[in-house]
């Protein structure tokens, strides 16, 4: 507990400089008075880096910050009130404060202690380079000022202090009758971020949180031999069904779709802002030095008929570079490489002056789009989820895109970013290296062109042959069925080359299914069964709407019953193998018998065509999942151990 000044004269000079009542502090005496304290006299021109309320020294060192006669605050707290969020230690900027927390001195009126409110059990009486410092290096306790070493992801005094990461909680798609509800209805998603940001916890010896681990995401990161468009619709999609690995007595049905690929000399003029997050919290190799590596990958890609302009936010939001040729590769690289971090994260200005750059120099039929590389972690100007997805969903109305690049470890929001992108008309992929940058950027680069948007896929289920269904993944993209025909209802969007890929299991009619039950409705009129309905499991409608166009499109086709017959492709068995891994990693209610051995069993039968290493890479980490599965969990570490 922080322990309060005594009243004096001390006091009243120290409150007044902190709450800004005394413009012009008062010249310091030869020697300072002394201000009594429960433990001894603490000279006020000596208050360093810990105080107030220090009980004990804290091993190592940090530089003494004079506050009193420099009006100077640390400007490092992290989840505090008192100053900036996630700033680096080293930066003492004087701030205005907002406030001050007056502890409760039982009555005494003049007594004042600084106090942290963000939360963070056992370190409330820290200043912001401490409680930093404390958090980086595993926790602390503010009582008896010790510092336990303490192993990534483990909780000390109530406090993951090494992981402020944020995911979204959701529940897994639960079996249906067709009976009940026939249709089923959701938009399409080519996010990928999932994999890549599982593959950097496991990579660093860690199992990921179950939230962390999106079905859709998995399967999706994986290319596949889609069959190419035809005619004029810029997509394609083909149907599979085969036995469900997880669960033998079910099926699995595979629907590919398989956007258009835009050749490179028939590209489109690309109008880009890159969108880059300086504040402070990108500062570490993974986060803005990365950034300045993947983009010069993309810039690399970029031609004279392209533009570039750069806008950064921090604290406030600026244009770094104004709009350029793409051909300037040096000039734009050397705009980029010159960035630096530090300072708060003001997400809302930077996106409104990213959109406000991209309408200025937007290109008739060209690709438009803002490019945003970020952790997500927004705390300065409009902070609060749901107002910032209502800002991109006002802002998509320029039919500017936008592409959502997650970076960085420890604090990373996947919710905010991934409902970003949902609502923007834009995609969200997880940079962990430079070669994933490699697969957004080279592999994937014409992507960046949309060639279909507002893509939806409603599912109708045949009675006769299903007796339940479940759609695997997409929990955060499904749809009302009537949203389906409804062109104002907003849906994901494909680009050049990109694809989507939709697992179903099903549940033939004859073998048993736990399913809620539902009366049927007394004025509904029973339907007379059809002796020439054809012999069919499904059907699935897709409805697309041209870049430009605001009437939608639909395709449709049939899976027969004897589809089930049919010989299986590596492909559908490699999809297959993804969806065991995603749902062992959540502890799915719906895994089954299925096994890290059974997933690399199945796998490593279908690696086929693997040009650019990412089904042999899953192979490894599957391997590496399951050796962190049987490791013994590490002993916790209470507050006080060593």
């Amino acid at each position: 507990m922080p322990r309060p000044f005594a009243c004096g004269l001390v006091t009243a000079a120290l409150l007044g400089i902190l709450v800004g009542c005394n413009p012009k502090p008062a010249p310091q005496p030869a020697e300072a008075p002394a201000d009594t304290v429960a433990s001894g006299t603490v000279p006020d021109v000596e208050l360093t880096n810990e105080s107030p309320g220090q009980t004990a020294p804290l091993e190592g060192t940090l530089p003494d910050i004079t506050r009193v006669d420099k009006q100077r605050v640390d400007a490092a707290v992290t989840m505090d009130n008192l100053s900036q969020p996630n700033a680096p230690d080293t930066d003492t900027t004087a701030l205005v404060l907002p406030g001050l927390n007056v502890a409760d001195t039982g009555g005494a009126t003049g007594g004042a202690a600084i106090s942290g409110t963000g939360g963070n059990n056992g370190y409330v009486v820290r200043s912001g380079a401490t409680k930093s410092r404390l958090l980086r290096e595993g926790g602390g306790n503010a009582a008896a000022g010790v510092r336990p070493v303490a192993a990534k992801g483990v909780v000390l005094d109530g406090h993951d202090a090494s992981n402020a990461e944020k995911y979204g909680t959701f529940r897994e798609n639960e079996f249906r009758s067709p009976l009940v509800e026939a249709l089923s209805t959701f938009s399409a998603d080519v996010n990928t971020a999932s994999y890549s940001n599982v593959r950097r916890m496991l990579t660093d010896g860690k199992l990921p949180p179950k939230d962390a681990v999106f079905l859709a995401e998995f399967v999706n990161y994986f290319p596949y031999q889609y069959a190419t468009p035809r005619g004029d619709d810029p997509v394609e999609f083909n149907l599979e069904m085969g036995p469900c690995p997880w669960n033998r007595r079910h099926h699995l049905v595979r629907v590919g779709v398989q956007a258009a690929q835009i050749e490179a000399a028939k590209m489109p003029p690309r109008n880009l802002v890159f969108l880059i997050d300086t504040s402070g919290s990108m500062s570490s190799p993974a986060r803005l030095p990365l950034v300045k590596q993947a983009l010069a990958l993309l810039v690399d890609q970029l031609t004279a008929k392209d533009r570039v302009s750069l806008v950064t936010y921090a604290g406030d939001s600026r244009v770094g570079l104004g709009p350029t040729a793409g051909d300037k590769k040096d000039h734009i690289k050397k705009a980029v490489n010159e960035l630096s971090a530090g300072g708060g994260t003001n997400g809302e200005g930077g996106i409104t002056k990213a959109y406000e750059l991209a309408r200025a120099t937007f290109i008739d039929g060209g690709v438009n789009r803002v490019i945003l590389c970020t952790d997500g972690d927004f705390n300065v100007g409009v902070t609060n989820h749901g107002d910032l997805v209502r800002m991109i969903e006002e802002q998509r109305r320029s039919k500017v895109f936008l592409t959502i690049l997650g970076f960085g470890m420890g604090n990373y929001k996947d919710d905010v970013l991934k409902d970003l992108a949902n609502h923007g008309n834009g995609h969200h992929a997880y940079i962990d290296t430079l070669d994933e940058a490699k697969k957004v950027f080279v592999e994937q680069g014409g992507a960046l062109a949309c060639v279909a948007k507002d893509v939806k896929f409603q599912v109708d289920f045949n009675p006769a042959r299903v007796a339940a269904y479940r759609l695997v993944g997409y929990e955060n993209r499904l749809l009302k069925a009537e949203d389906f025909k409804n062109d104002k209802k907003d849906a994901g969007d494909m680009g050049s080359g990109h694809q989507v890929t939709v697992l179903y299991e099903i549940v033939p009619v004859g073998v048993d299914v736990e399913l809620p039950g539902v009366d049927k409705s007394k004025y509904a009129t029973p339907a007379k069964p059809d002796p020439n309905a054809p012999d069919e499991w499904l059907t699935v409608k897709m409805r697309y709407k041209q870049p430009d166009a605001d009437v939608s499109k639909e395709l449709a086709k049939v899976l027969p019953g004897k589809a089930l017959g049919a010989d299986l492709s590596a492909d559908f068995r490699f999809a297959a193998a993804v969806a065991s891994f995603g749902m062992i990693l959540r502890d799915s209610q719906f895994r089954g018998a299925m096994t890290y051995a059974g997933v690399l069993e199945e796998a490593q039968g279908c690696v086929g065509a693997d040009p650019n290493g990412h089904r042999k890479e899953f192979l490894k980490l599957v391997t590496r999942a399951k050796e962190l599965s049987t490791k013994p969990a590490a002993p916790e570490v209470g507050a006080g151990q060593n």
